[in-house]
């Protein structure tokens, strides 16, 4: 029984100190890591905070939060870990290693990931905007981390990667406040180009959509196969394109046909030649 006591008392003095020093040392870690973790939460609130005062994009919001949030928590778990004894040069260079066969594994996500945070920080285009890219358009109706959502004009849903976004031809439409409406009609050879003209120029200075500045004008843009091609130039809002380019060109339609200018439609003229034959006796 002695013997016993002798025992656990040796251990107790063996085991009390590391039991005592690794004990605070964990005790400590844990409470830097639930106070850490508080704080970074408050600083990721405050940045989102910041970001709604300055009118950012609200897309930017939760993206550059996340960012934030995650970058400050992995500092938080190495600083921890060095806390309670563990090598944070190993571990390190366990989380590089990991990242490395992450990245390799999802290189086309990646390229998307990178490509959103290029579109967010560039804006190239915004929510709401029309564009053209990697032969599709619509209306931008979100961009997200990996992918932008456009809407066609009639309601589908577009999904396009940010990768090939940001590295490709974008045509934005919506982004000028003014935009020049094009309106190319034909008439025949025999018809009075400058009665077309005037026309055009009438039907263009009638609407109060048309900005006078700069003036509408009508070019001659080519002689064709079968009309003479005259070409409406009109500035409007980029709001009005549309609607200003429907109403006038069917108005052009009626006003010509009151007047008498035909709109010809592709033809061909045949020449038959009736070849004599001369019989020889």
């Amino acid at each position: 029984m002695n013997d016993v006591i002798i025992q656990l008392e040796e251990l107790q003095e063996a085991w009390l100190p590391l039991v005592l020093q690794y004990g605070s040392q964990a005790l400590l870690a844990l409470i830097t890591l639930l106070v850490g973790w508080w704080v970074i939460g408050r600083i990721t609130s405050a940045a989102q905070m910041l970001l709604e005062r300055r009118t950012v994009d609200r897309t930017l919001h939760g993206f550059i939060g996340a960012l934030i949030g995650v970058g400050l928590k992995v500092l938080l778990i190495v600083s921890v870990a060095g806390m309670i004894g563990v090598e944070t040069t190993s571990f390190i260079a366990l989380i590089g290693a990991a990242g490395l066969a992450v990245g390799l594994a999802l290189q086309g996500s990646l390229a998307n990931f990178a490509g959103g945070m290029l579109i967010l920080m560039l804006r190239p285009f915004r929510a709401g905007e029309y564009i053209e890219a990697q032969g599709v358009a619509g209306t931008v109706d979100s961009i997200q981390i990996f992918h932008t959502v456009l809407k066609t004009p009639d309601n589908k849903t577009i999904i396009v990667p940010n990768g090939s976004l940001s590295n490709g031809n974008v045509i934005n439409y919506s982004r000028q406040p003014t935009r020049r409406v094009d309106l190319n009609i034909g008439i025949d050879y025999g018809d009075s180009i400058k009665q077309a003209r005037e026309i055009l120029l009438a039907l263009a200075h009638a609407d109060e959509r048309v900005l006078k500045d700069p003036e509408p004008v009508v070019w001659l843009v080519a002689l064709g196969d079968n009309s003479v091609n005259l070409s409406l130039r009109m500035w409007a809002k980029t709001d009005d394109y549309w609607s200003i380019y429907w109403s006038v060109i069917e108005l052009a339609k009626e006003r010509f046909d009151e007047e008498g200018i035909t709109i010809p439609f592709p033809q061909r003229t045949v020449h038959v030649v009736a070849e004599s034959s001369v019989e020889t006796r």
